[in-house]
């Protein structure tokens, strides 16, 4: 079962209160999509650069899944851990993020979608310092923490939105593109009312893989000429997002 996606609720006047960030608890879906372009940019530019700093996509767990087979297959065990730490960190990423989630929902907070995203921001901060580590334990190190990122923010967006969108999992939305594309290609041919495209998904679902993917080109081209400092603007990005409102919103009552 998905966690439904928070709604607004009205506060002591009967108004609704104002939201004040990307990251307020009381969204709408169009908090939801302009988050999602932001988090899938800054993904697509932490993936494509984490490969220069790194040599390894981060956010790309189908094809560390496919490594673990393949190398254990064929008796590698080194990429075989290399691919174990990856999952792991991903995973491990994802469920702090609905620890920290769930946290503030249990103590009535507003900070629920501020406080993983800062923490992310903490992480990419703290990446950007990874030329320190210049041995084989270092990278195994920057890996598991990219990875790591990559998983608190794709939890954090799928729990924001009720599982409706995700911004890591490129392969996920050009599925959903090409079944829109499909709907609306039998709709045409039919005249099928009910098999047409829901056009507003496809928008939103088209403006996250362009964001990925220049995201993704901005991200090479910045670590090919700084190395893991890049990392300082990514991680700028997320705590412009989420700081203001740690620091500025006072917690009060929201929905479980």
């Amino acid at each position: 079962m998905t966690d439904p996606a928070p709604q607004p609720t009205p506060d002591s006047h009967g108004k609704r209160r104002v939201r004040k960030s990307l990251v307020h608890a009381e969204r709408g879906e169009s908090d939801d999509h302009a988050l999602a372009v932001i988090l899938a940019g800054v993904a697509g530019a932490a993936n494509a650069g984490g490969f220069f700093a790194v040599q390894q996509y981060t956010s790309h767990m189908t094809g560390y899944l496919a490594a673990l087979a393949d190398n254990l297959a064929i008796g590698n065990f080194w990429l075989v851990m290399v691919s174990v730490l990856a999952i792991s960190a991903f995973t491990a990423g994802a469920g702090f993020s609905a620890v920290l989630i769930n946290w503030a929902r249990d103590h009535r907070s507003h900070h629920q979608y501020s406080l993983p995203i800062a923490v992310q921001g903490g992480f990419l901060f703290c990446f950007s310092f990874g030329w320190i580590f210049s041995s084989e334990l270092g990278r195994l190190f920057s890996i598991a923490c990219l990875c790591f990122i990559m998983g608190m923010q794709n939890a954090t967006i799928t729990k924001l939105s009720g599982a409706r969108i995700r911004t890591t999992h490129a392969t996920g939305m050009v599925t959903d593109i090409g079944i829109e594309l499909g709907r609306a290609f039998y709709a045409l041919f039919h005249r099928s009312r009910r098999a047409g495209a829901d056009r507003r998904k496809l928008g939103i679902l088209v403006s996250q893989v362009v964001s990925f993917l220049c995201g993704g080109i901005v991200g090479a081209l910045g670590y090919k000429a700084l190395g893991f400092m890049f990392s300082l603007p990514l991680a700028m990005v997320l705590l412009a997002i989420s700081v203001p409102h740690l620091v500025l919103e006072r917690a009060g009552p929201v929905e479980p």
